[in-house]
């Protein structure tokens, strides 16, 4: 007879004593990629390729890989990597809507920023100083008065030749005018028609060569102004020259080695002298100051304050987030930007270093994931709206110059959205051709026990919270053996385990030490605060709606076992699964199927039953049988295999017409062998059935399972002491006849070399039950052929 499990089999203690200290505060912080050695040695490799694509994902829980483990590992990486370039950008004197980047070495971007504000703020003195000057007035005044001198010059020849003609030159509103001269006045009309007219003749001529030889004169006048305009500007320039040309040469020894800063020097020079104008003019089209902004550096990324490469991480990656952005200002009702509008984006700060991005977020966003698979591919920073990259607007605005980008980016995220990346984007693996796929489970051996109470005392620190003393650390340990269901794993993931070390820190009030019992508290309020939905179940089952048997024998009944998943609550609950028999053709009827309630993998278990049952009851024949089985009480869908042990019982007990126990719980799988195979949820479903025989009163209620499963058991105290009493028992199995003794208290029986199974067992009564059915089909199959022969007879007697 199959002996039930002992209580060390269910449960792995973790013993205080394997602990050394007194308190977790004596303990050195732990590395968080420690036990991660797959992991680790990938993200030492990805982040050590150069080449381009080597970019990495990190596989495992998204809510603590940033932070708790890429984070500080690429931070300690990163110290010993070359700080990059400062990133700016400059105004292009060429084209405005183009503005030019510059990379810098770090540290001399805020350097040059300062430098170039320091010569505007001189020149927004200086410029209007000069031109204000009495040195410029004075020399302005000679051109001026040379010029004018010049012009009377021309006027004063051409005077002093009609003087010596008797012809007067007169000045009037509307020009000159030439008249004969009489005295140092005019001749009066009079006097001029008294005149000879040979005289008059003269005069005449006179004035008419005159005349011409004036217009030549007033001719030259625009000439002489426009060289009074270019002496003008020549002194101009000049003056301005005297103003930039010391500290612009100063600024361009300083910074000789950086030729995009000397160019700009240069165009800053020429646009100066270019828009000369706007510092002389009253009411300027453009204001000084439009043209001085032109001047100014856009310090986009300041690296000077880095110690080594740096590393950045976005909790939001939007396009904008990612590429940068570039404002606009409003004036006079239009929207209007230049290049000091330009904005940096993650990928501007991390270039030159590590860019971390939570891979659910990404894709959350719009457009994001392409914008960032454009950068990699390109290997450049286009900083562009997402409408301008999509084509989606055709105003004019900036087209920065792309900034070229090395950076490596770190993916966290869960591992189904890798697959499904790898699956379906033709162009993932392209760019991240490594992944680094973190344990969720680490091994309990005593090798790592040590660590593992690092690694508690490390979340603790971490929080704020008081430190553990050995019990609370055995009891830690023993919580995560059980998250992570195997007595011979623990819980990696860092998530669960803070929030029970802060609800165990809670308990433990102004206590200085976290115990077993502020650990044990902790548990107990996290499974009441997620209980109502399974302590209704059990309500429903002590009340009589759902029908749930815990002690009597009935046939064709029996106590399936499943597990149901609430958010971060799992609870198990008995199901009754029922089966009827009748002779038929072989076919076993899924209930749940035909209702479109069961899934895939429970029609795949049904479907092995049955190839089972006629494998070993029929290897020769057809199965005369017709057979259904069906969930109880179930109104939602039914998955998975579990169930294939009990269902298997059961079909056998309504065949053979056995009663099995119904103080007993069967889960677990089979093959077509009838081999039991191992399930999930084994503590949970463990739990659950002890729960509705604890209300119901114990007396020597258990549970069947695999015997895969028992280094999976960490089963609570009440059902080890319990155990311990001889009040629940628990029984492994590795084939399905050891279930069918312990439910129906009959020997399976093994066939003989002829197939026959001894005649008192079980098998036998399966047999023989089956033999019944097929003797009853022959004769309903005589008894119709007795009848329509009958009915032959009579039509042809009729005819």
């Amino acid at each position: 007879m199959l002996q039930p499990l002992e209580v060390a089999q269910v449960f792995r203690a973790c013993p205080e004593s394997r602990f050394a200290f007194h308190s977790t505060a004596e303990l050195d912080s732990l590395d968080p990629l420690s036990g991660h050695r797959r992991a680790s040695e990938a993200l030492d490799f990805g982040a050590a390729m150069r080449p381009r694509g080597f970019n990495l994902f990190v596989l495992g829980e998204a809510e603590h890989l940033a932070r708790q483990l890429v984070l500080p590992y690429l931070q300690a990486r990163s110290a010993r990597g070359e700080v990059p370039s400062d990133c700016c950008y400059l105004h292009n004197f060429d084209d405005p809507s183009t503005p030019r980047q510059l990379r810098l070495p770090a540290g001399m971007g805020r350097v040059l920023r300062g430098d170039i504000e320091q010569l505007v703020e001189e020149l927004r003195v200086a410029i209007p100083a000069i031109f204000d000057s009495d040195e410029y007035q004075n020399r302005l005044q000679e051109l001026k008065q040379a010029m004018s001198e010049r012009q009377r010059d021309l006027i004063e020849t051409v005077r002093r030749e009609a003087r010596e003609h008797d012809i007067v030159l007169l000045s009037t509103p509307n020009g000159f005018s030439l008249a004969p001269a009489e005295g140092e006045g005019m001749m009066s009309p009079e006097a001029y028609e008294k005149l000879p007219k040979e005289d008059r003749e003269r005069l005449e001529g006179t004035v008419e060569i005159l005349q011409r030889k004036l217009q030549q004169a007033i001719r030259q006048m625009p000439r002489l102004a426009h060289e009074l305009r270019q002496q003008t500007q020549t002194l101009n320039e000049e003056m301005l020259q005297s103003v930039i040309a010391a500290p612009l040469e100063e600024l361009e020894a300083r910074y000789r080695e950086q030729e995009g800063v000397i160019a700009h020097f240069s165009a800053m020079r020429e646009a100066l002298l270019l828009h000369l104008e706007v510092f002389l003019e009253e009411d300027p089209e453009i204001p000084p100051e439009a043209i001085f902004s032109r001047c100014q550096l856009n310090l986009l990324v300041d690296n000077g304050p880095c110690e080594g490469a740096p590393v950045v991480q976005v909790d939001l990656p939007s396009h904008q987030h990612l590429v940068g952005r570039i404002e606009h200002h409003v004036h006079q009702g239009t929207l209007l930007t230049d290049f000091s509008l330009i904005r940096a984006g993650a990928l501007h700060r991390a270039n030159g270093g590590y860019l971390v991005l939570d891979a659910r977020a990404l894709l959350q966003q719009p457009g994001a994931w392409d914008t960032l698979k454009r950068a990699l591919r390109a290997g450049e920073i286009r900083t562009e709206s997402l409408e301008q990259a999509y084509g989606l607007i055709s105003t004019v605005t900036l087209e920065p110059e792309p900034i070229p980008l090395e950076v490596k980016v770190v993916l966290c995220g869960e591992r189904q959205f890798y697959y499904l990346l790898s699956e379906h984007d033709p162009e993932f693996l392209e760019l991240f051709k490594v992944q680094a796929d973190l344990d969720d489970e680490l091994p309990w051996d005593d090798a790592f026990l040590e660590e593992y109470a690092r690694l508690i005392a490390t979340l603790a620190g971490e929080v704020g919270l008081a430190p553990l003393a050995p019990s609370g650390v055995a009891a830690v340990i023993e919580r995560a053996a059980r998250l992570a269901g195997d007595q011979q794993r623990l819980m990696a993931q860092a998530r669960p385990l803070k929030d029970l070390l802060a609800e165990a820190a809670h308990w433990a009030g102004e206590a200085t030490l976290i115990t077993r019992g502020h650990v044990e508290q902790a548990v107990v309020q996290q499974r009441r605060r997620a209980g109502r939905v399974h302590e209704l179940s059990q309500e429903r089952i002590q009340r009589g709606t759902v029908m749930i048997a815990t002690d009597g024998e009935v046939v064709g009944q029996v106590n399936g076992l499943s597990v149901l998943q609430l958010g971060g609550f799992a609870f198990g609950q008995p199901s009754r699964i029922t089966a009827t028999a009748r002779p038929g053709a072989g076919q076993v009827v899924d209930i749940e199927r035909e209702a479109k309630l069961g899934g895939r993998l429970h029609t795949k278990a049904v479907m092995i039953l049955s190839r089972w049952l006629a494998h070993r009851y029929a290897p020769q024949g057809a199965l005369s049988l017709s057979a259904s089985l069906a969930f109880e009480q179930s109104y939602g869908g039914i998955e998975g295999d579990s169930a294939s042990v009990a269902e298997a019982c059961v079909l056998v007990s309504a065949i053979a017409d056995v009663p099995l126990r119904q103080s007993l719980a069967v889960t677990g799988s089979i093959n077509q062998h009838g081999e039991v195979q191992a399930v999930g949820g084994v503590n949970e479903k463990v739990e659950g059935f002890f729960a509705v025989c604890r209300e119901a009163g114990l007396a020597g209620q258990g549970v069947i399972l695999p015997a895969a499963n028992v280094p999976h058991l960490m089963l609570d105290a009440e059902v080890r002491e319990a155990m311990a009493e001889g009040r629940f028992f628990l029984y492994a199995i590795t084939h399905l006849d050891e279930a069918l003794a312990l439910l129906t208290g009959l020997d399976p029986g093994e066939a003989d070399a002829e197939g026959a199974f001894p005649e008192a067992s079980l098998n036998a009564r399966v047999v023989a039950r089956l033999d019944a059915f097929h003797q009853a089909l022959k004769r309903q199959g005589k008894a119709n052929g007795d009848s329509e022969g009958s009915g032959k007879e009579a039509n042809g007697h009729d005819g």
